[in-house]
């Protein structure tokens, strides 16, 4: 069985991705993750006894640690999910993004490449290095637009946006120039177990949950394509193992939704499955824009589903469901992330923004 080099696999995308490879035998991983405030060691608890993981708390950006795992564990291939990835946290605290998804994704290019560069010829042949984006990096569209392309130009708005566009290029740089085997992906918003409830799905269903605002930015007009998150870790898997060196490719749900419907239809479901003597919807509150906040992103998942055969198998309303249910089941791992850092942030985003609308 091939061994992955891991970045991030503590997080949202990267844990789901670590749990689903395990189950499915898709490989022995090493998990490289520095364990920030959006992280719960415990969402892995459960591979503690498992001879084909091994977790070790790091930094990206450390790049004698990353060799070191590198010649320590040889792996065939290296998955970069490491990343700051909140547009909020970026608008209040930027540097964190950029030296992050920027310096620490190049001191992990670098790293990768020099181990590169010693293997085998038929190692070198077969090793890959896959870097998860996002579609924010292509700006914002209007309603009537078409969908982002992988040949869309790139107009990040945000913090965050900007920094994962600059590792975007890097890696796209260490393809070009240096022949490294790279691949890069970009997703729309993933949503499923396990997000870290700063994140808008799992807020407005643990708000809800426990009678607190359902905070809405601007109008809730805001359009997003919604995947999730099962169904992007099966087309990393496949994208690993079946595309082109160099290539992109745009990962999405093919589920268009504005944020007042996504939040409508949590209520709707909650208002199914944990009656109160008020509908949920009731707690709904129009709070001041996010600053620069794109009008809508949506993805064009043609050239995946072409080239490989993938497409999604979950639609909005039976993954929200199963999203929602997981939440009501794991009332332990929610009392776990929403203490200490976490509730000070909310305050600190949420806490002094002026409510312009309520209903």
């Amino acid at each position: 069985m091939q061994t992955v080099l891991v970045t991030g696999g503590v997080g949202f995308i990267g844990s789901n991705f670590i749990l689903k490879a395990r189950k499915e035998q898709w490989a022995n991983i090493i998990n490289l993750d520095k364990l920030t405030c959006a992280c719960n060691p415990q969402t892995l608890a459960k591979l503690q006894d498992d001879a084909g993981y091994h977790f070790v708390q790091g930094d990206i950006g450390n790049a004698e640690l990353v060799r070191d795992l590198l010649e320590r564990y040889q792996p065939s291939a290296v998955i970069n999910f490491a990343a700051e990835s909140h547009v909020d946290r970026s608008i209040l605290n930027p540097q964190d993004f950029i030296q992050t998804n920027v310096l620490g994704a190049f001191q992990l290019l670098e790293a990768s490449k020099q181990y590169w560069e010693r293997l085998s010829a038929q190692q070198r042949e077969s090793f890959r290095f896959l870097h998860v984006s996002t579609d924010e990096v292509y700006g914002s569209l209007s309603p009537t637009d078409s969908a982002f392309r992988e040949d869309t130009p790139y107009a990040p708005n945000s913090p965050y946006a900007a920094s994962k566009a600059g590792s975007d290029h890097l890696v796209r740089a260490y393809f070009h120039t240096y022949g490294l085997p790279t691949l890069i992906t970009n997703c729309s918003n993933n949503y499923g177990p396990y997000q870290f409830p700063e994140k808008l799905i799992p807020l407005i269903i643990l708000n809800a949950l426990q009678g607190r605002s359902l905070p809405i930015y601007g109008d809730g007009q805001n359009i997003r394509d919604w995947l999730y998150v099962t169904d992007h870790c099966e087309a990393l898997y496949l994208i690993l193992q079946s595309s082109r060196i160099g290539e992109t490719y745009n990962i999405g749900g093919n589920n268009e939704q504005t944020n007042l419907t996504v939040v409508e239809k949590i209520c709707a479901i909650l208002d199914e499955l944990v009656p109160t003597n008020d509908r949920y919807s009731s707690l709904i509150t129009f709070v001041s824009d996010r600053l620069g906040h794109d009008r809508r992103y949506a993805v064009d998942c043609s050239k995946i589903n072409r080239e490989l055969g993938w497409q999604p198998n979950e639609n909005f309303d039976s993954g929200l469901l199963k999203t929602i249910q997981w939440y009501l089941s794991h009332p332990i791992w929610v009392q776990q992330v929403q203490s200490g850092a976490y509730q000070t942030w909310i305050q600190q985003n949420y806490g002094d923004k002026v409510t312009v609308l309520s209903r």
